[in-house]
């Protein structure tokens, strides 16, 4: 979903010198193939430094809770389990995330 200017959002977006906000990481990478935009070239908040880095540099978990329920989580620095932003786009663009009821029982295990 897109949101209004604002500080609390998980990702931006320029086209055309206007920025768009997102609440999730899914929402900006669905309104970003729509629109045929340059998705590599957003940002994301870091959870663990707490800063916006680039879309494409972060890393990712799956299985978070998010605001739309896509579950994907950026991190500046990698650890286990982590995947790059190809794979959360092209999961995202599958419908393997969380608010996917299979995907949410595989990830979580039950």
């Amino acid at each position: 979903m897109e949101l209004a200017k604002s500080n609390l959002h998980s990702a931006s977006l320029a086209k055309k010198g206007t920025i768009y906000y997102f609440d999730d990481i899914g929402c900006l990478v669905l309104w970003g193939n729509k629109n045929e935009v340059d998705i590599k070239k957003a940002k994301v908040f870091s959870n663990d430094t707490h800063k916006y880095i680039d879309a494409k540099n972060a890393n990712y978990t799956i299985g978070e809770k998010t605001p739309m329920s896509y579950g994907f989580s950026a991190y500046e620095n990698k650890q286990k389990h982590q995947i790059d932003f190809d794979a959360v786009t092209l999961k995202i663009l599958r419908g393997e995330h969380m608010a996917n009821p299979k995907i949410r029982k595989q990830v979580l295990g039950y």
